[in-house]
């Protein structure tokens, strides 16, 4: 594993922004924080990212150190959600610099959870129906569910009426995703340990 250093650059395996692998990040400011005595505690720098004009801040005990933290930090799926969705919410965090790539993929990790929970006949609009009659879903998240296909089906169609989706438009999509992940598959897993713990 290679070690993070508080250099001129940041070199990161991937923006925690826009996603793009091996970012340009360089820095664009610097300080120090310090004790109540005037004592050096941190050196903090700022990153560009040269893909996404976004920032990044870490810090070290001194330039040129291993850097002790950094911030925001890359996005992790949570291992309780199934491989397959998994793999697509995966694809769809790293491909989010470019915008209609992510959104179709984050529609599959959508689809995939669907799959998952037993919803595997019909279109895409039927199983999101299914599953909020069913209550699996609530009624708010079949409209966001439907949402996150409209904008999928614009991709897939290269529809000419539409205007090609930004990186915010794609973390969109994104967070709903990750939100259906969480809902079906973290929070039960969470309620669940939380549950056999309290037995012990």
């Amino acid at each position: 594993m290679n070690i993070l250093l508080l250099s001129q650059n940041l070199e990161l395996q991937r923006c925690p922004h826009c996603g793009i692998a091996r970012p340009l990040l360089s820095k664009v400011g610097e300080f120090n924080t310090q004790q109540q005595n005037g004592f050096p505690i941190q050196v903090w720098r700022v990153y560009l990212c040269s893909n996404c004009s976004m920032l990044v801040s870490a810090y070290a005990k001194r330039a040129e150190l291993e850097v002790i933290n950094y911030f925001p930090k890359s996005t992790s799926i949570d291992v309780n959600i199934p491989q397959r969705p998994r793999d697509y919410l995966m694809q769809a965090n790293e491909s989010l610099h470019t915008p209609a790539a992510s959104i179709m993929v984050a529609a599959s990790a959508v689809d995939a959870m669907l799959k998952v929970k037993g919803y595997k006949d019909g279109s895409l609009y039927e199983r999101i129906e299914k599953a909020a009659t069913e209550h699996l879903i609530t009624k708010e998240m079949a409209k966001w569910a439907h949402q996150v296909r409209l904008q999928a089906n614009d991709q897939r169609h290269a529809d000419e009426a539409e205007a090609m989706p930004n990186v915010e438009d794609a973390k969109r999509v994104f967070d709903f995703a990750m939100a259906l992940g969480a809902f079906l598959f973290s929070l039960p897993a969470m309620i669940e340990k939380g549950l056999k713990e309290s037995k012990e």
